[in-house]
């Protein structure tokens, strides 16, 4: 039985109390809209800590810890179970706070995933979030006998429950029918050429150049930033040499596209992006990043689609993949595939498209619908909505 003190609360610690919650809910909410989008970001974790065996665990980690987000804010808005919540707010604080403190000062994971991709945050700004965060809760833990329950025991525990079903099922839901929001560059009305573009005028990212120098006569070294070594003019002094390559440091960010990574090329590696993004008509892209993990049945289903829209609406289908050329020519062979098979990195893949595989009906560039493999549309419904109008 948990103890607590019935002596009421001051504002700031309702104040507090309301704050973290809310936060952990919207952040617990972002991300499991996104699983599949937040398991990809623990696998990059997994490698930088050289724990790549979890990698399969990754989706399932990810739901579960999204998921606590959620129910620890909700226990913490109700009150339900303080003492427990509050340990499970601290230590799950504590765990994040590590994460992007290491991200940071080690500059290995470049982009947390707190928010998901809804509000992109640098490690040091998601640090400088996870330490004012731990600051409010250890006020919390500390006064954890004083949170005040807003229903009796018995709802507030049925609430709980039903927080723990429905975020649950949230991350479940997502992974299977694609997120509810789309934040990602490829969402359904974004037209990917436009995306791609780096507007006239734009700043580029600006760089410092930093020399090691050395004095032939007297050895003396000094290190130089590119201003100060020719401010200086000591490049005119001929005792003077740059020892090695400068090195050279990001000083500010310039104008970077939303699309910046996505390049697509045949086997035999001709460029097909223009191409392929600049078709007036309406084309299907089946987005496949893993052949190997793809699901086969939807593939003979989008075989099926392929075939019969090449033949009533001259419509073309192309198969995006990672795989190797030697690789997917195997699957196709394999299951049948009779549509054209290109190329592309599995980073903007998977970006493209939370699904294995997924497709895109696009036209001139322009992303007209996604759909997940499990919610791909029948043929009937497709031309229905799209080639008989």
């Amino acid at each position: 039985m948990e103890k607590l003190n019935n002596k009421p609360a001051p504002w700031w610690f309702w104040a507090a109390r309301i704050f973290v919650g809310l936060l952990f809910i919207f952040s617990g909410l972002i991300k499991i809209n996104d699983p599949l989008g937040f398991s990809y970001k623990l696998e990059e974790y997994f490698v930088v800590f050289h724990i790549t065996f979890l990698n399969s665990l990754a989706l399932i980690i990810a739901v579960i810890l999204c998921s606590l987000e959620i129910i620890l804010g909700f226990g913490l808005l109700i009150g339900v179970r303080p003492v427990k919540v509050a340990w499970g707010l601290l230590l799950l604080t504590i765990f994040f706070g590590f994460l992007t403190f290491y991200s940071a000062y080690f500059q290995v994971v470049q982009t947390c995933g707190c928010f998901g991709d809804a509000i992109p945050l640098t490690p040091w700004q998601s640090f400088s979030k996870d330490l004012f965060l731990l600051l409010l809760i250890i006020v919390l833990f500390k006064k954890r006998g004083t949170i005040q329950p807003l229903f009796n025991a018995k709802t507030g525990d049925r609430l709980l429950l039903s927080a723990i079903i429905i975020s649950l099922g949230l991350g479940l839901y997502t992974y299977n029918f694609l997120p509810v929001i789309d934040f990602l560059p490829y969402k359904i009305g974004a037209n990917i050429p436009d995306e791609m573009k780096i507007p006239p005028g734009a700043k580029p990212d600006e760089y410092e150049q930093t020399f090691h120098l050395k004095n032939k006569k007297t050895k003396e070294t000094k290190v130089m930033t590119s201003t100060d070594y020719l401010k200086s003019n000591i490049w005119k002094d001929n005792n003077w040499e740059v020892v090695g390559q400068p090195e050279s440091r990001l000083v500010k960010v310039g104008f970077t596209p939303k699309i910046r990574d996505l390049s697509i090329a045949d086997a035999q590696g001709n460029d097909y992006t223009k191409e392929l993004l600049s078709n007036p008509f309406y084309s299907v892209i089946v987005v496949a990043y893993n052949l190997q993990k793809t699901d086969v049945d939807a593939i003979s289903r989008l075989n099926v689609m392929a075939i019969n829209l090449k033949t009533n609406f001259n419509t073309r289908t192309v198969l995006l993949t990672s795989n190797s050329p030697v690789s997917a020519q195997a699957f196709a062979k394999e299951h049948n595939w009779v549509s054209e098979i290109f190329y592309a990195d599995d980073v903007p893949l998977k970006t493209m498209m939370r699904a294995n595989p997924g497709i895109f009906l696009l036209k001139n560039g322009t992303i007209i619908n996604k759909w997940h493999y499990h919610s791909i549309p029948k043929y009937d419904e497709l031309v229905k909505q799209y080639f008989q109008q």
